[in-house]
């Protein structure tokens, strides 16, 4: 997580888990990196060149991505030869999936006697 988004007004009494997975959904907020996180589920791992061809932009551009989809702990990567080889990171997904399965809890619940939302 950037410096930044940690020292942010709107991020004061975050613990440590909130802002990580605020992190997260903010690297996820941008649909290449939507994207990218998409494909690398369904080819496992790959190097940066392949990225570069399913997403048509720049090898710069895709670096700058992949950069932080690592640094917000969706991604790992690993140096082989002349190119780098990314996977998801399976501890960053499940803490992802945990988090989100805990955050906001009672909110939007379907209504047992309605069959409706108790959000507005």
């Amino acid at each position: 997580m950037n410096a930044a988004m940690k020292d942010s007004p709107a991020t004061q009494g975050m613990n440590r888990e909130e802002l990580r997975l605020a992190a997260m959904l903010k690297a996820l907020g941008n649909p290449i990196r939507f994207r990218m996180m998409q494909y690398l589920a369904e080819n496992r791992m790959c190097i940066t060149g392949d990225i570069v061809a399913f997403t048509s932009l720049a090898q710069s551009t895709v670096s700058q991505h992949l950069k932080v989809l690592r640094e917000a702990g969706l991604i790992e990567g690993e140096v082989e030869g002349p190119a780098t080889c990314y996977c998801i990171s399976a501890e960053g997904l499940r803490f992802l999936k945990s988090k989100i399965s805990q955050w906001l809890p009672g909110c939007c619940e379907p209504d047992s006697d309605a069959g409706t939302s108790s959000c507005c």
